[in-house]
Protein backbone atom coordinates (compact mmCIF):
# COMPACT_ATOMS: atom_id res chain seq x y z
CA UNK A 1 0.00 0.00 0.00
CA UNK A 2 1.10 3.35 -1.12
CA UNK A 3 1.68 6.29 1.87
CA UNK A 4 -0.60 8.41 0.31
CA UNK A 5 -3.25 4.85 0.95
CA UNK A 6 -1.97 4.07 4.56
CA UNK A 7 -2.84 8.09 5.19
CA UNK A 8 -6.23 8.13 3.83
CA UNK A 9 -6.85 4.79 5.63
CA UNK A 10 -5.34 6.24 9.04
CA UNK A 11 -7.28 9.75 8.44
CA UNK A 12 -10.25 7.62 8.04
CA UNK A 13 -9.41 5.49 10.82
CA UNK A 14 -10.08 8.10 13.35
CA UNK A 15 -13.65 8.27 15.30
CA UNK A 16 -15.54 11.86 14.93
CA UNK A 17 -14.70 14.63 15.71
CA UNK A 18 -10.73 13.35 15.38
CA UNK A 19 -11.32 12.51 11.88
CA UNK A 20 -12.45 15.62 10.59
CA UNK A 21 -9.71 17.68 12.62
CA UNK A 22 -6.93 15.11 11.31
CA UNK A 23 -7.94 15.92 7.95
CA UNK A 24 -8.64 19.32 7.94
CA UNK A 25 -4.82 19.36 9.38
CA UNK A 26 -3.68 17.71 6.54
CA UNK A 27 -5.28 19.63 4.15
CA UNK A 28 -3.54 22.78 5.76
CA UNK A 29 -0.51 21.54 5.61
CA UNK A 30 -0.40 20.13 1.89
CA UNK A 31 -1.23 23.78 1.42
CA UNK A 32 1.97 25.12 2.84
CA UNK A 33 4.01 22.34 1.65
CA UNK A 34 2.36 21.14 -1.81
CA UNK A 35 4.96 18.86 -3.04
CA UNK A 36 6.45 17.48 0.10
CA UNK A 37 7.64 14.06 0.66
CA UNK A 38 4.86 12.09 2.47
CA UNK A 39 5.32 9.68 5.45
CA UNK A 40 3.80 7.21 7.67
CA UNK A 41 4.78 5.74 10.34
CA UNK A 42 2.98 3.20 11.89
CA UNK A 43 3.81 2.99 15.72
CA UNK A 44 5.19 -0.57 14.89
CA UNK A 45 9.16 -1.39 15.93
CA UNK A 46 11.35 -3.75 13.93
CA UNK A 47 9.62 -6.44 15.58
CA UNK A 48 6.15 -5.55 15.00
CA UNK A 49 5.68 -3.55 18.78
CA UNK A 50 3.27 -1.24 18.89
CA UNK A 51 6.17 2.02 20.08
CA UNK A 52 4.19 5.18 19.43
CA UNK A 53 1.04 6.06 18.25
CA UNK A 54 0.91 6.55 14.25
CA UNK A 55 2.37 9.32 12.23
CA UNK A 56 1.89 11.12 9.56
CA UNK A 57 5.07 13.07 8.48
CA UNK A 58 5.30 16.63 5.91
CA UNK A 59 8.92 17.85 4.24
CA UNK A 60 11.96 16.33 4.86
CA UNK A 61 14.96 17.32 6.62
CA UNK A 62 18.64 15.84 7.62
CA UNK A 63 19.07 15.09 10.81
CA UNK A 64 22.52 15.31 12.35
CA UNK A 65 23.14 12.85 15.80
CA UNK A 66 26.06 13.72 17.86
CA UNK A 67 27.92 10.48 16.68
CA UNK A 68 27.87 11.92 13.27
CA UNK A 69 25.38 9.25 11.98
CA UNK A 70 22.49 11.55 9.78
CA UNK A 71 19.38 10.43 9.06
CA UNK A 72 16.10 11.72 6.75
CA UNK A 73 13.28 12.79 8.85
CA UNK A 74 10.04 14.61 8.05
CA UNK A 75 9.72 18.24 9.04
CA UNK A 76 6.02 18.61 10.35
CA UNK A 77 4.00 15.84 11.50
CA UNK A 78 0.87 15.04 13.17
CA UNK A 79 -0.50 12.39 15.60
CA UNK A 80 -3.94 11.08 16.79
CA UNK A 81 -3.75 10.46 20.69
CA UNK A 82 -5.83 9.65 23.58
CA UNK A 83 -6.67 13.31 24.67
CA UNK A 84 -6.35 14.70 20.82
CA UNK A 85 -4.11 15.51 18.02
CA UNK A 86 -0.21 16.32 18.22
CA UNK A 87 1.30 18.35 15.69
CA UNK A 88 5.46 18.09 15.95
CA UNK A 89 7.33 20.69 14.08
CA UNK A 90 10.72 19.22 14.15
CA UNK A 91 14.18 20.24 13.83
CA UNK A 92 14.10 23.53 15.77
CA UNK A 93 17.27 23.90 17.88
CA UNK A 94 15.77 26.25 20.96
CA UNK A 95 13.43 23.89 22.41
CA UNK A 96 11.94 27.25 23.87
CA UNK A 97 11.21 29.23 21.20
CA UNK A 98 7.38 27.39 20.32
CA UNK A 99 6.90 27.69 23.95
CA UNK A 100 7.52 31.37 24.67
CA UNK A 101 6.71 32.64 20.81
CA UNK A 102 3.08 31.19 20.40
CA UNK A 103 2.22 29.12 23.92
CA UNK A 104 0.13 31.92 25.09
CA UNK A 105 -1.19 32.87 21.46
CA UNK A 106 -2.56 29.51 20.31
CA UNK A 107 -4.92 28.38 22.60
CA UNK A 108 -6.70 25.67 24.82
CA UNK A 109 -2.85 23.36 23.94
CA UNK A 110 0.33 22.18 25.40
CA UNK A 111 3.38 23.51 24.15
CA UNK A 112 6.43 21.98 24.41
CA UNK A 113 9.98 21.85 22.66
CA UNK A 114 8.80 20.55 19.01
CA UNK A 115 5.16 19.95 19.93
CA UNK A 116 1.94 21.29 20.05
CA UNK A 117 -0.85 18.89 21.42
CA UNK A 118 -4.38 19.67 22.00
CA UNK A 119 -7.94 18.13 22.36
CA UNK A 120 -9.30 19.47 19.08
CA UNK A 121 -8.92 22.40 16.71
CA UNK A 122 -11.68 24.35 17.78
CA UNK A 123 -10.05 25.10 20.76
CA UNK A 124 -7.00 26.71 19.21
CA UNK A 125 -5.91 29.60 16.88
CA UNK A 126 -5.36 27.56 13.91
CA UNK A 127 -3.59 31.22 11.80
CA UNK A 128 -1.05 30.49 14.76
CA UNK A 129 -0.43 26.93 14.25
CA UNK A 130 0.51 27.66 11.04
CA UNK A 131 2.75 30.30 11.99
CA UNK A 132 4.32 28.11 13.87
CA UNK A 133 5.09 25.13 11.44
CA UNK A 134 6.01 27.97 8.80
CA UNK A 135 8.59 28.30 11.43
CA UNK A 136 9.74 25.41 11.79
CA UNK A 137 9.87 24.44 7.84
CA UNK A 138 12.34 27.58 7.73
CA UNK A 139 14.38 26.47 10.29
CA UNK A 140 14.94 22.94 8.65
CA UNK A 141 14.75 23.70 4.89
CA UNK A 142 17.34 21.63 2.71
Amino acid sequence: MNVRSQIKDHIAAQPEPKRSDMQALHDIILGIMPDCKLWFLDGKDENGRVVSNPNIGYGVQTIKYADAKTREFYQIGISANTTGISVYIMGIKDKKYLAEKYGKKIGQASVTGYCIKFRALRNIDIDVLVDAMRYGIEQTRV
